[in-house]
């Protein structure tokens, strides 16, 4: 069959300004669209919000985990990124993914999550009295490398117990990785560095589980290396430390992005930011519509396991979709003015975390922490303000700011 669209399009260099440009021409086609495999590497894309939920929720499309990968890509066992990562909790189906979510969920309950906020206060906090010390002489600041990334980092690092000294150290390690799911990030110099990457990381968690096992802490890498993880079985080696890294990663990238993202959004509409300085308890509104108008991740994978169809358009079995959560979040079919920034947005529910099976293990502790930090940050600092036009990011995959430069007044 022809294909309907081209992601090769969308990775040109006018739409990765402005992905939703290109996601609103979509969405005057319909809900989803066939691609071309040879030239996109993928069958599907689904883009409308209806369609989208129903395959993250239907059993019949699953993750690309290693017996797809057998199958599909010859000789990916030679990535060691590859082969860590397809042990976690990301990367596996079925029975095999039941059993590793209820361990880690335990991590992300509603009573945990709550059971840190104090903690992210505090951590806030002590990031903006930094911020306030470097900015005293109104010099600018980074405020990606000072807020949006230290503050999820040394949460995420809080509760699986990475100390502290240590979580600075991720930073590019964690960036390397996050290259490769770019919708073209499979080079031979991006699989390169990911693999030198996830060496290191594994290493890491390998000396910390050891650690850990010798002397338990109150954190998840010791609850998940005792001999007693609430009368279950024990991860393997190898999921051990592939979850870890992935965890690890996962706790703050999306998390980043969303501040970095927010900061931008807010800054460049006065009114909504007055308002939430007014009113500080619509923080969670202001969160839930940061993350439906600049999702940190735009694009989920799938495959089919049986021959099906998304609203009309054949999808064989074994062929690959895009899930696109960007567009989604952006379908007048289910959003009212879907491009009009809207905090006070009623029935706002993104698919920016995903959903069914495989919804977002840490979706509660990212919106937490934005719905904390964002009145503190904007309450501290009246006057914050850019400096200097940061330019919009380029990457489709996980979207956000590298730098931001920031005065505090």
């Amino acid at each position: 069959m022809e294909a309907d669209v081209s992601l090769k399009e969308l990775q040109s260099a006018r739409w990765r300004q402005d992905p939703y440009a290109y996601y609103a021409q979509l969405h005057e086609r319909g809900t989803a669209a066939r691609l071309d495999p040879v030239r996109d590497h993928y069958d599907l894309m689904v883009y409308g919000y209806d369609a989208a939920d129903r395959v993250l929720k239907d059993p019949s499309f699953q993750l690309m985990d290693s017996d797809y990968m057998d199958g599909a890509v010859p000789h990916w066992r030679d990535h060691t990124v590859l082969r860590v990562l397809k042990d976690s909790v990301f990367f596996v189906n079925g029975a095999v993914h039941t059993e590793m979510r209820r361990l880690f969920h335990q991590a992300f309950t509603t009573r945990r999550v709550t059971a840190l906020e104090p903690a992210i206060v505090r951590i806030t906090d002590e990031l903006l009295d930094r911020m306030a010390e470097l900015t005293a002489a109104g010099a600018p600041v980074d405020f990606m490398a000072e807020l949006a990334f230290p503050l999820p980092s040394n949460v995420i690092g809080e509760l699986l117990g990475v100390p502290e000294q240590d979580r600075a150290w991720f930073r590019p390690l964690v960036r390397a990785l996050s290259e490769i799911f770019e919708l073209d990030g499979s080079t031979w110099a991006n699989m390169q560095a990911a693999d030198e990457a996830t060496e290191q990381l594994r290493g890491y968690f390998a000396e910390l589980a050891a650690k850990r096992r010798v002397d338990p802490q109150d954190d998840l890498v010791s609850a998940l290396v005792s001999a007693d993880v609430e009368g279950s079985g024990r991860l393997t080696e190898d999921e051990l430390l592939a979850n870890l890294i992935a965890l690890f990663n996962a706790g703050f990238v999306t998390t980043t992005h969303m501040f970095g993202c927010g900061l931008r959004l807010l800054l460049a509409r006065p009114a909504a930011l007055a308002a939430l300085r007014a009113s500080p308890e619509l923080a969670a509104s202001y969160v839930e519509e940061i993350l439906r108008y600049e999702p940190p991740t735009h694009f989920l994978i799938r495959y089919a396991t049986t021959d099906t169809e998304v609203d009309g358009v054949p999808v064989p079995r074994g062929s690959s979709v895009v899930v696109a959560l960007g567009a989604a979040n952006r379908d007048p079919r289910r959003f009212a003015d879907p491009a009009v920034f809207d905090p006070l947005r009623s029935d706002n529910r993104p698919l920016s975390f995903g959903a069914g099976p495989h919804f977002c293990l840490g979706a509660l502790l990212t919106r937490v922490e934005g719905q904390l930090a964002f009145p503190r940050l904007f309450q501290r600092f009246p006057k914050l303000a850019l400096a200097g036009d940061p330019g919009v990011p380029t990457k489709l995959m996980f979207r956000g700011y590298e730098t931001l430069a920031v005065t505090c007044g």
